[in-house]
């Protein structure tokens, strides 16, 4: 070790953050000025990975939680050759590769996009479980680890409950996670918030806990020495940091601790820019430079990890000789491409809940798709992932040769888990809970969206007819709310989101071939809690048929020059089914019925193909046992649609049906009302 170099580095780190936030005008300075000590040692002397190969499938990862602390990863990587001066004097520009928050860039060493605190640990996390399970099935060489940065605002937030809890209870010994404690806020110390012992409280989780001064380079090293020996246990590094370490005012005395350093330039604070350059060791003139000395440092280190990497390269290698088709497995896994399924060859019983329907999918698939982590929020006996779990079991400490995460109730770490697990790659993840619960998960859904992560959710008890539960368990603008990120594009221009609501067994099968094809971003399959009758096939077999939901909409009864075309997804296109026998036997009223399983698909076809569904020329009903505006799209200003404006009430779903107005009698009479206005109005 080479102390000079090491607070050089350390330095370096600190000038290039503060210089980075003052060209900007914008963001965190203070706290990377903390942790430049930690992440120095972490990268130069323990973490593992390959800087010719960044995606090298078995490298360490980090995450961070901290997103505000950016400019500590760019000023890191930039040391490490991954950016160049460009990039990080053009920090929080248009068009720059240095945002405000990090934003996934494997190929520059950012593992996870970061911002909401709390997310970004956990999804290390789930990159830690996604880790071990492939470490169960293709042995111990894959060994990698995965540390995590957090800060007070992160351990604040109440998803580190679940994250914390999760991961001690599994064991996690391949997660080190580092807490830069510096006892401020942004707005407030920590004082002022909270007196809890979090050391006491990770340790009663299972975590191995150590504290240490952050600025110590010989205490980080024992602490990130202990935890990579640990086979037990997830560690917390608790580092005791000053906020704007190195910070001097115009006359040249400290300035370190104050609140006033976390989110602003230090030129806006009690300290000096120039003056504090000068302290770190930089050339105000030139404070974008690397160090000389620095500079010729990482050069060097480099190389010997490229080096490195080379000869965990030839042992995976010797490993894949002499282990063939494990070797064929591990390719197919994380080349993310699916085995071929079979979907028709699942058998259901008639009149299924769509719940039900995807219980037998996942039997199925938890027999075909090795790869695939599914969990549940202690509700797999209600979700019907137990169709899944029947065929595997649980992952425990020391076993994850198991296939199923019991994440307990805790929503929101189970959908930031499936992130971590997607963002770590070789695994399709799967979470579920009740539709009305998705309210809990938004903000990862939100993350799998802007990341462009295959996380597929399974939404069960869809619609009022969860029935005795009452309103708060009955889902009313769930359905709105998921459907807005279908109009939503990423930043690869496609759809954020693919909402699917199939309407009986056969599209229940279709809609999870369409989940799992869409492996770039997030899918959801919302589902019933009550039976739902099976459309009838006309032709064919009802699959095959039900195949043509892959246009996102499709015609489930066609006549030739109809009358009116009514529109749902659901289980309100059977109600519509026995609406449009009565209106053809009592009015001689010529229907069409389109399915549209999701909107967003359906809106990527070609203009005929929606003008063949949902002809403009004629009137359009739609039916939605969510808000109406989830139809109001597709029927148009002249259309009607007819939902739920209201919370629910606690009753049997029969009798809800009937209040509410979801019979085949009720929408019958609506859609004459429907025509009869239409008609008038052309007179």
């Amino acid at each position: 070790m080479n102390r000079t170099i090491d607070q050089q580095a350390a330095d370096n780190i600190r000038a290039l953050a503060v210089a980075m936030v003052e060209k900007a005008n914008s963001g965190h300075p203070g706290g990377p000025m903390g942790g430049g000590d930690f992440m120095h040692i972490l990268y130069s002397e323990f973490f593992n990975y390959d800087p010719s190969d960044m995606t090298w499938p078995f490298r360490d990862r980090f995450f961070m939680d901290a997103g505000h602390l950016s400019t500590l990863m760019y000023a890191q990587y930039y040391l490490l050759g991954n950016y160049e001066k460009k990039d990080i004097e053009n920090f929080r520009q248009w068009g720059s590769v240095t945002p405000g928050h990090p934003e996934v860039d494997v190929a520059r060493g950012i593992e996870n996009t970061s911002g909401p605190l709390g997310q970004g640990h956990t999804m290390g996390v789930g990159a830690a479980i996604a880790a071990k399970f492939l470490q169960a099935r293709f042995g111990d060489w894959m060994n990698h680890k995965i540390y995590g940065f957090i800060s007070d605002g992160g351990i604040q937030e109440e998803i580190s409950q679940g994250a914390g809890r999760i991961a001690g209870h599994l064991g996690l010994n391949n997660f080190i996670m580092f807490f830069d404690s510096n006892d401020i806020q942004l707005s407030t110390s920590t004082d002022e918030v909270t007196t809890e012992d979090t050391a006491m409280k990770y340790e009663a989780w299972g975590w191995k806990v150590v504290t240490i001064d952050g600025h110590d380079h010989d205490a980080i090293r024992k602490a990130l020495t202990d935890a990579n020996n640990e086979t037990e246990k997830p560690t917390l590094i608790i580092g005791k940091t000053i906020m704007g370490k190195g910070c001097v005012t115009a006359d040249g005395s400290m300035f370190e601790g104050y609140c006033e350093l976390h989110g602003q330039p230090i030129s806006k604070t009690g300290a000096d820019y120039t003056k504090t350059l000068l302290n770190l060791g930089a050339n105000p003139d030139a404070p974008f430079d690397k160090y000389e000395d620095v500079s010729a440092f990482y050069d060097t280190l480099i190389k010997e990890k490229t080096a490195k990497a080379a000869e965990k390269k030839a042992v995976i290698e010797a490993w894949r000789q002499d282990n063939k088709a494990l070797s064929d497995k591990l390719d197919h896994f994380l080349s993310g491409e699916l085995p071929d399924l079979d979907f028709e060859s699942i058998e259901y019983k008639a009149g299924l809940a769509t719940r039900a329907a995807s219980s037998s999918v996942l039997g199925y698939l938890a027999e075909h798709v090795e790869n695939m982590i599914v969990s549940s929020a202690d509700l797999s006996n209600s979700d019907k992932t137990d169709g899944f779990l029947k065929k595997t079991h649980a992952l425990q400490k020391g076993d994850f040769s198991g296939s199923f995460l019991q994440a307990g109730v805790a929503e929101l770490t189970m959908a930031c888990i499936a992130n971590g697990i997607a963002l770590h790659g070789g695994i399709i993840p799967v979470v579920a809970t009740f539709f009305v619960f998705s309210d809990y998960m938004k903000p990862a859904i939100r993350l799998s969206g802007i990341q462009e992560l295959g996380v597929k959710y399974v939404w069960t008890h869809d619609a009022f007819r969860v029935g005795e539960d009452g309103p708060t368990h009955q889902p009313i603008e769930q359905e709105a709310q998921i459907r807005l990120l279908e109009k939503l594009k990423n930043h690869s221009g496609k759809n954020s989101f693919l909402a699917l609501r199939p309407a009986d067994s056969a599209e229940t099968a279709v809609a999870w071939k369409m989940a799992l094809e869409n492996s770039n971003t997030p899918s959801g399959l919302i589902l019933s809690r009550q039976g739902v009758k099976d459309i009838p096939a006309n032709d064919s077999s009802r699959y095959q048929e039900a195949l043509a939901a892959e246009k996102g909409g499709y015609l489930v009864k066609e006549v030739e020059n109809p009358d009116v075309v009514l529109i749902a997804n659901g289980s309100e296109v059977s109600t519509l089914i026995e609406a449009a026998k009565l209106l053809e036997e009592r009015e001689n009223i010529k229907v069409n019925i389109a399915s549209i399983i999701s909107e967003g698909v359906f809106r990527l076809q070609s203009k005929d193909y929606q003008e063949s569904i949902i002809p403009k020329g004629k009137p359009l009903y739609g039916l939605t046992a969510g808000l109406p505006v989830n139809l109001q799209g597709l029927v148009g200003e002249n259309g009607k649609v007819f939902g739920v404006d209201h919370f629910g009430y606690s009753a049997p779903a029969g009798v809800l049906d009937e209040k509410f107005g979801f019979t085949g009698e009720k929408v019958c009479q609506n859609v004459i009302e429907y025509l009869n206005e239409t008609s008038m109005a052309k007179i």
